[in-house]
């Protein structure tokens, strides 16, 4: 499968340790198999850093089963505590090799700090979470899964 990195670079070799700060799953590579959605990142990259923004293409190859993997599909009861977690600086992340889930966009990631304040209980925060598009985003969290499950396809500069 086809997965996208928006970057403000070419990221010909993906590496764990430039995530400069602890997202929804930890620090991590995160890719997507939303395209849109990597442009989306890439321009915000480019906006708030130097350079244009770029998608970066890859081959992903989830065949080996050695590797762990969690997966929170459609459980947002977990997910959201797992995202305020990693927000928080928890280390829990770290377990994992992988992790695929929902993506805290500008609109959920408003539920998520709502919930996350106390202001929201969980159930009001799950139900307006539904309502906004499904992104998804894979974060590589141990090098080794990237080296052996990312194959490098493509960089492409967007324009305007």
């Amino acid at each position: 499968m086809i997965v996208y990195h928006g970057s403000n670079q070419h990221v010909e070799n993906p590496d764990v340790k430039h995530s400069l700060r602890n997202l929804d799953f930890g620090s991590g590579f995160y890719v997507t198999t939303v395209k849109e959605q990597a442009e989306k990142w890439a321009k915000r990259r480019a906006d708030l850093m130097t350079g244009r923004p770029i998608i970066n293409s890859y081959e992903l190859s989830l065949d080996k089963t050695d590797f762990n993997v969690k997966d929170f599909g459609e459980d947002l009861d977990s997910w959201i505590d797992f995202v305020c977690n990693c927000r928080e600086g928890k280390k829990d992340y770290l377990q994992f090799d992988i992790i695929i889930g929902k993506v805290a966009n500008d609109k959920v990631f408003r539920v998520v700090d709502m919930y996350h304040q106390g202001i929201w209980d969980k159930e009001r925060a799950i139900k307006e979470i539904r309502v906004y598009p499904n992104y998804d985003q894979i974060a590589f969290i141990s090098q080794r899964s990237i080296d052996e499950l990312l194959e490098f396809v493509s960089a492409e500069e967007l324009t305007s």
